[in-house]
């Protein structure tokens, strides 16, 4: 894992699994298949992939150690979890602990998890199957839950692919007395606090870090392609009112834009962190920052 340094902050990611995803019309309906080939030099091989059309990506946790803190955000998917609505994301096997180790991160040393939205692919690693049960993977983390979120996966219906996830992923760790649910805004530390961004889902939410001099943004899945970044109003089939994410979309690019703040998707391949500007009444990437996979 190499490490961006942003003021006082060390950013770096562990990447649980990275490749094919779907095809670039089925995940983003709204896109015209010419902007994909209009941009077919820089797309490829990070984010598309011509030949077969599929969307490239990354499922990954970013690492952050801010103020004597280590700070997760997202989970990923996890392993043996049964998933018949996902089933891309059923029965994984991967080596991520190992890897977060490898990072110089041990289970026990996490203090701080951040879902930013309750997906199957952002809180799978928030348990581990261990005696014979879903137990919390980070005994000595605080898991901070949007509220919004947490209440439609409670509710959802146990079959359902939210059921699911909160009966693996989440329920082990509110029974836990682990789980901290928070609404419009949460500060973890002088450098770090959640800010709402609703429409991928009720809940969700970005990560500001400002620390220094130097800013950025970990949005999610706010994005699942650069594309949405020139063209903001395109949503990915997987957001759950698409109206309030493009919005939400748009306020978080306009200030990134505005006050230099480095985008950090989720599931963005490559360096993953995007350099934007305004361009017009759309936006511009600029180039790309560091913590390469």
């Amino acid at each position: 894992m190499e490490h961006l340094m942003l003021g006082e902050v060390e950013v770096g990611k562990v990447v649980e699994r990275q490749g094919a995803f779907l095809p670039a019309a089925t995940m983003f309906p709204q896109l015209r298949p010419e902007a994909w080939r209009d941009n077919r030099e820089w797309l490829a091989p990070n984010f598309w992939e011509p030949e077969s059309g599929l969307v490239q990506g990354a499922v990954q946790t970013w690492v952050l150690r801010s103020e004597g803190r280590t700070i997760l955000v997202d989970t990923g998917v996890g392993n043996g979890r049964h998933r018949p609505h996902t089933p891309q994301f059923a029965d994984w096997d991967t080596e991520f602990l190992d890897q977060l180790a490898a990072a110089g991160v041990q289970p026990a040393d996490v203090d701080v998890v951040v879902n930013t939205h309750l997906h199957a692919d952002h809180v799978g690693w928030n348990t581990e199957w261990r005696d014979g049960s879903w137990q919390p993977t980070f005994p000595n983390a605080r898991y901070l839950v949007p509220a919004s979120d947490f209440a439609a996966a409670g509710n959802a219906d146990p079959d359902s692919g939210k059921g699911h996830l909160y009966a693996d992923s989440i329920a082990p760790v509110h029974r836990a007395g682990q789980v901290e649910l928070w609404s419009d805004g949460y500060r973890i530390d002088g450098n770090l606090a959640l800010e709402a961004a609703p429409g991928h889902t009720p809940g969700s939410a970005v990560l500001r870090l400002a620390s220094g001099g130097d800013r950025a943004v970990f949005v999610g899945d706010l994005l699942h392609s650069p594309l949405q970044i020139l063209e903001p109003a395109r949503n990915s089939c997987f957001c759950e009112d698409p109206a309030q994410a493009a919005a939400s979309r748009r306020r978080v690019l306009e200030r990134a834009a505005d006050q230099g703040e480095l985008v950090v998707p989720a599931h963005f391949g490559g360096t993953g962190i995007a350099e934007v500007r305004r361009a017009g009444d759309t936006f511009a990437i600029t180039g790309w920052a560091g913590a390469a996979a």
